[in-house]
């Protein structure tokens, strides 16, 4: 058994077994109020009672490859790896019948070894599913088959070097490194990547790259994909390694290439990353902007005057609603509170957080640009208390989400992106198409959203929605609502994702957001790189 494989996280939810996320009595009232009466989903009994299939046997030259240890075909370590963590893959676990999982874990510990497993797989036809922190929303490590008989999931867990170049101000990361494992050895040397999403505690730095990964602080920090300078790809046609230099002229990216492909092209080793000193001073706090397109004309004019903090989160009347309902009935959601907002005529308001780190001057004078452009627009200060609790519990919604499905609702998450001049189009389109689709199937529910990255051209949308669940039609409920949504973003123009990827879920949508010769693009790299069809098939193109 490889000391890499993580077993002290819950099997059938989000992270580690002694982390839980309660809902106090009055939240679930109010939450029974709004979607009706809740059948609650009893928790799992052993993993032991998930139900699989037999594992087919191996090539015995995978286990000389990277040692007999390191391929594991045991029970747990095929359930651990069968699944990612959107709802419907949690739905599945929860209740014991999982389609497929893989016939082993195989974990490589370096190039060389990943580069021998992928070659014995091409030439035997054991179908790969690259795996980091089995993190994905989207179904990007469900164990497709394609049209092979055998599947192996590669663990990178094992690849977790670090170098820095602090004469550069870059970072040489393995893929198999955790986000808080990388932060850690970096700031132990006084620097920090400054990537954070909401899936940071357990997501790894190949997942970063290979999602084209966003984090919370990406408006001051960058998205993931303009973090990285530099990769290495491993397909069993070859290696793809890109120069170590800040720009190139030379033709299309191939960085860009690699990045954001999904174990679909090559798996990722190791990248190479911007980073920056740690900073010296942070500052949080919340604002209360007078509606969401009020909200919205704020964040547009700091990213066009570009004085966006690092941090800029606009939440929408119900999102903000609920978020100040659910934090109970004391500090920031308290009698206090509200009546402060009812003296600044803010009662209804959309919440506005906003971050800002650095040195303690540059922190200072960007927090004022902020501040001036939000009173300018309306928006009433709350103070930094707010703040700090929105950062505390930044981390919180995928436990929230487990403790949602334990009291007997669906509750899931999608994203995108559009234009200023059609956000609003999009936000509203697809906040009616989820509406329409859950009422349609009698299961009214709670549509929240939240603008969470912006641009001088645009913004994301991000949206949760809550509603009773179906017991026994889970995934044809979420089936109904997530078809509805994705078209209904299809239809506005917008982007299938803006950061949780492609995976299984978002491939029909595939040919709207790239066109025919796009995906006739995609597959023919597919085809140079990855003849035999090996990698993670199903995903990305199809």
């Amino acid at each position: 058994m490889s000391s890499a494989v993580r077993r002290d996280s819950k099997w059938w939810g989000w992270g580690e077994s002694s982390h839980e996320a309660a809902i106090d009595p009055g939240s679930l009232s109010l939450l029974r109020a709004e979607l009706g009466d809740l059948q609650p989903w009893g928790r799992p009994g052993s993993i032991d009672e998930v139900k699989l299939s037999p594992p087919e046997p191996l090539p015995g030259t995978i286990a000389e490859a990277v040692g007999v240890a390191n391929v594991l075909s045991g029970h747990e370590d095929r359930v651990r790896h069968a699944a990612g963590r959107g709802y419907i893959d949690l739905a599945r676990l929860r209740s014991g019948r999982l389609a497929s999982a893989p016939d082993a874990v195989v974990l490589p510990a370096g190039a060389a070894q990943l580069a021998e497993v992928l070659a014995i797989c091409a030439r035997e036809g054991v179908a790969v599913v690259p795996y980091g922190g089995g993190t994905s929303v989207v179904g990007g490590v469900e164990p497709l088959r394609g049209d092979h008989g055998r599947l192996v999931s590669l663990d990178l867990a094992r690849m977790r070097s670090v170098t820095l170049d602090d004469t550069s101000l870059t970072a040489t990361l393995g893929a198999g490194l955790r986000g808080p494992e990388a932060e850690a050895a970096l700031r132990r040397q006084g620097v920090t990547v400054g990537h954070f999403p909401q899936s940071f505690e357990y997501a790894t730095i190949g997942g970063f790259a290979a999602t084209r990964s966003a984090g919370q602080a990406s408006s001051g920090y960058g998205r993931f994909d303009e973090l990285v300078t530099s990769l290495r790809m491993i397909a069993p046609a070859g290696e793809l390694k890109t120069l170590e230099t800040p720009h190139t002229a030379a033709g299309p990216s191939l960085r860009e290439l690699a990045i954001g492909s999904e174990g679909v092209l090559g798996v990722i080793p190791e990248v190479t990353v911007r980073v920056r000193p740690t900073p010296e001073r942070e500052r949080y706090e919340a604002w209360m902007a007078e509606s969401w397109e009020a909200g919205c004309e704020v964040v547009r004019s700091l990213a066009q005057d570009w004085t966006l903090p690092d941090v800029i989160r606009l939440s929408d009347e119900q999102e903000t609603r609920f978020s100040l309902a659910l934090s109970g009935p004391s500090g920031f959601a308290g009698a206090l509170f509200k009546r402060y907002l009812a003296l600044r005529g803010r009662e209804g308001g959309c919440l506005v957080v906003i971050g800002v780190e650095g040195e303690r001057e540059v922190v200072a004078r960007r927090r004022s640009l902020a501040a001036r452009q939000l009173r300018a627009g309306g928006a009433a200060y709350l103070g930094q208390s707010a703040g700090r609790a929105w950062k505390r519990g930044r981390y919180e919604g995928p436990y929230l989400r487990d403790a949602l499905m334990d009291a007997g609702a669906m509750a899931e998450t999608l994203e995108t992106s559009h234009t200023w001049s059609r956000l609003g189009e999009l936000y509203g389109g697809v906040q009616g198409a989820i509406r329409g689709a859950l009422e349609a199937q009698g299961t009214p529910g709670i549509v929240l959203c939240h603008l969470s990255h912006a641009y001088p051209d645009g913004a994301s949308l991000y949206y949760t929605f809550v509603a009773r669940r179906l017991p026994g039609e889970e995934l044809e409920q979420w089936q109904s609502v997530k078809a509805a949504a994705c078209e209904a973003i299809v239809a506005a123009g917008g982007t299938i994702t803006h950061h949780h990827a492609v995976g299984r879920d978002h491939v029909p949508y595939m040919k709207a957001e790239v066109g025919e010769l796009g995906l006739g693009l995609l597959r023919a790299v597919k085809q140079r790189l990855d003849p035999a069809g090996i990698l993670n098939p199903g995903k990305l193109i199809g």
